[in-house]
């Protein structure tokens, strides 16, 4: 019985404290996401060329216009071209698209992946750019975009994150989508660059010094989460990756609970494949070069989704709560004031992260649907095995109800 004890009681501080370091650390940077980054002068004047690499897999609902949309931005038109690099469209789709100043490649492969897209297109297209900006092929670029990005560029920085902000909110999971988003573009981004790490890659909106994208994108070859293996490799290198706010890309919101299961499934498993991956050189950086910023990504990859933590803290918060009231306090032996501290935390955390804008009914209305996309979520954690060995392929353009 005492051993039962004991291993209780060291499981329940193993479970508070990566749970409480967890709200403790979206807490710090949420509060630090309050205020602005200090600027960084500008060190040249140049008007880079783009390569706007929009991949698209059966993407034929939205990828004319999309491609129509990014040809409409306040830069010279002829320092930027727009590829579209087309994997399965059909032959009417390639027709509208051959009709428009763009690049178009045109890719097939065995098992598709997002990486190889962008790495084919790089090989076609030649080596002719200074930039390489990606979008996913639902993505709408504000009209200033591409300017403000070379802004960045023309500030010293090899590696820019745009703000990726919602296009839909037509539905529940639309709505908690735009705003985990944003809950995540002030907590990884802007709370970050303002204490000097470096921002999350998101996976579009984001700009790179071309060649030194060709080359690393050459060594990527992930199936899910190409972004992450792409970010992690940056930062043990030492690049330092800036984000800025009001640079604008709009960003399709899943609108459906199958959507944001398998969506977040994905997710999941790619962050569990790079901690593994990258767990021990995380540490040994850190030891041995105070690379922070690398160390700082790595646990990323094993702290709990925001979803998640705020459902499981306050399942805690409450299971101990109800000890402390109605039961013998051996049963736990954690005092549930530490759990209340740790919920207090993580409630702080994301009312300073999510934007005024979504404080309305219709954001109150949605959050009615907060337990099933924790439920979603948590059981996505027992069907990870194999779901990034495989491509997803996240559906767009079904809008309804605006």
């Amino acid at each position: 019985m005492d051993a039962f004890k004991i291993i209780s009681h060291v499981l329940e501080i193993a479970l508070l404290g990566y749970f409480g370091f967890a709200s403790i650390y979206i807490l710090l940077f949420s509060l630090f996401g309050l205020f602005k980054a200090k600027k960084k002068a500008v060190i040249m004047d140049k008007q880079r060329k783009f390569a706007v690499l929009i991949p698209g897999y059966k993407e034929d609902n939205v990828i004319v216009e999309v491609a129509r949309r990014a040809l409409e931005q306040s830069y010279d038109e002829e320092l930027f071209d727009v590829v579209i690099i087309a994997d399965s469209f059909q032959e009417i789709t390639l027709c509208k698209l051959r009709k428009l100043p763009i690049r178009l490649v045109e890719v097939s492969f065995e098992k598709s992946t997002k990486s190889k897209a962008l790495n084919k297109a790089m090989e076609v297209i030649g080596d002719q750019y200074h930039v390489a900006l990606v979008l996913d092929a639902d993505n709408i670029m504000e009209f200033d975009f591409i300017e403000k990005i070379n802004e960045a560029f023309n500030k010293g920085y090899k590696v820019v994150q745009g703000h990726r902000v919602a296009k839909n909110t037509n539905t529940a999971f639309a709505i908690l989508d735009a705003i985990s988003e944003e809950v995540n573009n002030h907590i990884f981004r802007k709370g970050h660059r303002v204490l000097g790490l470096s921002s999350a890659l998101i996976g579009s909106g984001m700009a790179f010094d071309y060649h030194f994208f060709k080359s690393t994108m050459a060594k990527v070859n992930a199936v899910g989460g190409f972004d992450k293996e792409l970010e992690l490799k940056l930062l043990r290198r030492g690049s330092k990756i800036e984000y800025v706010h009001d640079a604008l890309v709009y960003d399709e919101k899943v609108q459906k609970s199958e959507v944001f299961s398998n969506q977040r499934k994905r997710w999941l498993s790619a962050q569990f494949i790079y901690f593994k991956r990258f767990a021990f050189s995380g540490l040994k950086e850190l030891v041995l070069r105070g690379n922070v910023d690398f160390a700082d990504k790595v646990y990323q990859m094993i702290s709990p989704p925001r979803i998640l933590l705020l459902g499981l803290v306050f399942i805690c918060t409450f299971c101990y709560q109800l000890n402390a009231v109605f039961f013998d306090s051996s049963i736990m032996t954690i005092p549930a004031m530490y759990w209340n501290i740790v919920f207090i935390c993580t409630i702080l955390a994301f009312l300073f992260a999510i934007p005024r804008s979504f404080y309305s009914w219709t954001t109150a209305k949605a959050v009615l649907t907060l337990p099933k996309a924790f439920i979603l979520m948590f059981l996505s954690l027992f069907k990870l095995k194999g779901a990034n060995k495989k491509f997803i392929h996240t559906q767009h353009g079904a809008i309804s109800g605006q």
